[in-house]
Order: C-alpha cells, then sequence, then structure tokens
C-alpha cells in the first residue's frame, strides 16, 4: 500500500517546505561541523553540507514538492548526469521510487472541481489507491456505470499555480548543497524544465497529443494505446480507457525471438516518431511500456504521452544528416553535422570538436554495426559516460546541447536501458537504412 503524503497547494506552502528545509540544512551543517572539529578535522563545506541527514532531508522535502522536484531531477540527469555527484543520483531514484500518493481529500476536492458535485454517481466503482504516482499526477481506477473501465489520471493540487517558483527554489536549494557543477550553465535546462511542467500539467494538451499519436500508430498489430474519454477529461483530470498489461520488464525472461520482437518494434516505432512524424513521446520510463501477455496478442501497450515533444522538419532533417554522416564515418561531415544540430559552434577549441566528434561516433555504434547489435553485451553506455566526463572535466566546456537534442537523447538513451534490460539483439542498420537512403552519399 502506497504511503500518503499531502501536497502543499499554495505558493506560499510550497515555499515555506523549502525554507524549512533550507534551514535544516544550515542546522545540521553546523551541528556535522562541530562533530567533526572536536574530533580534530577540518571538514570541507561540500562535506558539511551533504551529510547522509541532510540528502534525507533534502529526498524527503523534495518528494512532497512532486513536480518541479521531479521535472528539474529528471533533467539534470538527462544531460549531466555522468557528471553529477553520486548523493545526487542516489536522491534522484529515491525520488523515483518513493512516490507518496494524495490523501482521499485532496483527491476528492481535484475530482469535485473537475466533474462537480455527484460526479461519483457516474461509477460502478472508483478506487482511490493510486496505481501510479509520478511528478505532475497520479493513477486511478474505476469502472462507469455503463461497465467501462478507465484509468483516472489526476493532478497533484497547486503544481500548476508554483511551476516557476518552484523550479528556480528547488534549483537554488540544489544550488546551496553542492550538488550542481559550477562548471556548467543550466540556465537554459530551467527554462526548459518550466516550459515542460507547464506543458505536461495541461492534461486536455495531453489527451489532444494522444489522439494524434494514436492517428499516426493507426491498426498497428504491434502495439496498443488508451483512448481517451473527452467529456470526461479537462486539464486537471485526464480519463482514459484502461490497459490490462504486465510491466514491460516482465520480458526479461521471455524467450530470445520475443524479447527480440519486442524491442525491434519499439525501436522502429521511435524512428517512425522522430523521422516520418515528428512527433515523438521523450519521456522513455519502463512504466510508460506494457506487455499484452494475458490475451496472448502480445502487443506493447503505450501510455502517459505529457512529454511528447513537435520536432520541426528543419530539426529533423539535421539529426538525419548528423546520423548519415556517422554511419559513413566521415569526421568533417560529422563536425559539421554536428555544428548543424547544436552540438558544436564553429568556434569551438579543437580538442572540444575531436572529442565531440568521438563521442557521437561511438552513441552511433548499435547503427554502424553491420549484423545484430547485442545490447545486453554492450558497455557502450559506460564508455560513452566516461569519455564525456573526461572530456568536460579536461576541457572545463559547460554548454548543453539544444533542448530538443536532450528530449532525444532522453528518449534513445531510456531505449537502450530497456533493450539492454531485455537483452535484446537488433539489427540497428537495417531499420536506420530505408529512413536515411535519401540522406547518404551514395
Amino acid at each position: 500500500m502506497r504511503a500518503e503524503r499531502r501536497i502543499p497547494e499554495t505558493r506560499l506552502e510550497r515555499l515555506m517546505h523549502l525554507g524549512r528545509l533550507a534551514g535544516g540544512i544550515a542546522s545540521g551543517a553546523l551541528g556535522e561541523g562541530a562533530r567533526q572539529l572536536a574530533q580534530g578535522r577540518r571538514p570541507s563545506a561540500s562535506d558539511l553540507l551533504l551529510t547522509p541527514a541532510n540528502a534525507h532531508r533534502l529526498a524527503e522535502r523534495l518528494s512532497e514538492m512532486r513536480g518541479a522536484a521531479m521535472k528539474l531531477g529528471q533533467l539534470l540527469s538527462m544531460e549531466a548526469g555522468e557528471l553529477l555527484p553520486p548523493e545526487l543520483s542516489r536522491i534522484l531514484e529515491r525520488l523515483r521510487a518513493d512516490a507518496h500518493g494524495m490523501p482521499l481529500g485532496q483527491v476528492v476536492g481535484v475530482l469535485n472541481r473537475a466533474w462537480g458535485d455527484g460526479w461519483e454517481r457516474r461509477f460502478q466503482r472508483f478506487s482511490f489507491t493510486p496505481l501510479a504516482a509520478a511528478s505532475i499526477g497520479q493513477v486511478h481506477e474505476a469502472v462507469t456505470r455503463e461497465g467501462e473501465h478507465l484509468a483516472i489520471k489526476i493532478q497533484y493540487p497547486g503544481v500548476r499555480r508554483s511551476i516557476d517558483s518552484d523550479v528556480d527554489n528547488v534549483a537554488s536549494i540544489l544550488r546551496l548543497v553542492r550538488l550542481i557543477p559550477q562548471e556548467i550553465d543550466f540556465a537554459p535546462l530551467l527554462s526548459e524544465a518550466k516550459r515542460q511542467l507547464h506543458q505536461e500539467a495541461d492534461y486536455e494538451r495531453e489527451a489532444a497529443l494522444l489522439t494524434r499519436f494514436a492517428g499516426h500508430l493507426g491498426d498497428h498489430p504491434s502495439f496498443e494505446i488508451p483512448r481517451v474519454l473527452p467529456e470526461l477529461t479537462t486539464a486537471e483530470v485526464l480519463a482514459m480507457t484502461f490497459l490490462r498489461g504486465q510491466p514491460i520488464e516482465t520480458l526479461k525472461e521471455a524467450p530470445t525471438t520475443e524479447r527480440n520482437r519486442v524491442a525491434t518494434a519499439l525501436l522502429e516505432l521511435a524512428l517512425r516518431e522522430v523521422f516520418e512524424w515528428g512527433l515523438v513521446q521523450t519521456d522513455p520510463n519502463f512504466a510508460n511500456y506494457r506487455y499484452a501477455l494475458g490475451d496472448g496478442s502480445g502487443r506493447i501497450q503505450l501510455l502517459d504521452f505529457g512529454a511528447t515533444r513537435d520536432y520541426p522538419d528543419t530539426c529533423r532533417s539535421a539529426f538525419r544528416d548528423l546520423l548519415a554522416a556517422a554511419l559513413n564515418g566521415d569526421g568533417p561531415a560529422i563536425e559539421q553535422a554536428a555544428v548543424a544540430v547544436g552540438y558544436l559552434a564553429p568556434d569551438d577549441p579543437r580538442a572540444y570538436r575531436a572529442g565531440i566528434v568521438d563521442l557521437i561516433r561511438d552513441a552511433t555504434e548499435p547503427a554502424r554495426t553491420p549484423h545484430g547489435y547485442h545490447f545486453g553485451r554492450s558497455d557502450l553506455a559506460r564508455r560513452i559516460t566516461d569519455k564525456a566526463v573526461d572530456l568536460r572535466l579536461k576541457e572545463r566546456f559547460g554548454r548543453l546541447p539544444p533542448p530538443a537534442m536532450l528530449f532525444l537523447h532522453r528518449k534513445l538513451g531510456g531505449l537502450y536501458l530497456l533493450f539492454s534490460h531485455l537483452r535484446a539483439e537488433i539489427r540497428v542498420r537495417d531499420l536506420l537504412a530505408p529512413l536515411l537512403a535519401g540522406a547518404i552519399p551514395g
């Protein structure tokens, strides 16, 4: 059973939570400093600020804040995860795992505002115990009077009104405890966190994106997505048909052919999202994929379209050119395409340009392999992380890629982790070839 914890609703309440956090961290640092001095040691500021007790305080308070804390943490780990202190990585992991549900009174309050008094008469059954909880809201199971089985996503109260101030205040706390690397300019990431949160907090927008995605997908035999119920959907409540699937991770023990089939279908879908549709679901959290085992169809169920983004033709074309250059191994062409994408500027230091080209070659290793690529046997993620850290620390160069590329990193990196978990073998180049045929010379 999930623990319940009241979500602070007003900006004042949320600011007070962060104020108590800052005070608690300062008090903890003073106490730790006195203890270490009494033992004859001269601790550093970071040792005092990020004690185990302060890390616990930080995780507890940010878990209560939900929206801004979770989104900022996701964006930080997307680009700078390899540079973040291990303490912050553990805190972010805890935030993902410790999803506290809203108390019954807050759930009812949101539904009363969305559906009006007497809404419960529409349902045979409504479960107030959430099936899942995330950064913006939580999901409940319900059955209508007509017998339709639904998943109801309910937004945490106060999230929408406090997005900008929450992001700024949480970033200040992370800087206070020295958890954000000083050499990297995170201002663009903070702006992106606010923009993304405002979009994800609009459930009517998510409903429209889900419907658009369904239109592109059509009656594809490998996939299934929920159907939106517009009459029950508002900006703070999203009503969808319930999909009764198994966690995608359960496929880990499935036969090799099935694991490879599912992984290949997911990669093919991702490539179509980027290169054909320009509509990309950028959150590859394992929980957003289910597997329809019970009905024997083996369909992959796709959930949560709040982080779906439109990619214009210019962006998709630049990314296509970069992949084509990387597949051909042409260093100057990779560098030129990397400038067009936004990874590089023409006046970047020579060593930095060479390092980025090397990283791109590594990142496209699965696509350059002429046969099936064994994701479960690959150490590619570790090699890329090691090179990225080495490049950043040696060159002290902190420009972040454009947000659009960061979210593609998130999508493709998450799929890589899933394919590794499934121990899948995929003929990546065969999937890419038709999509890049117009961009690869010869």
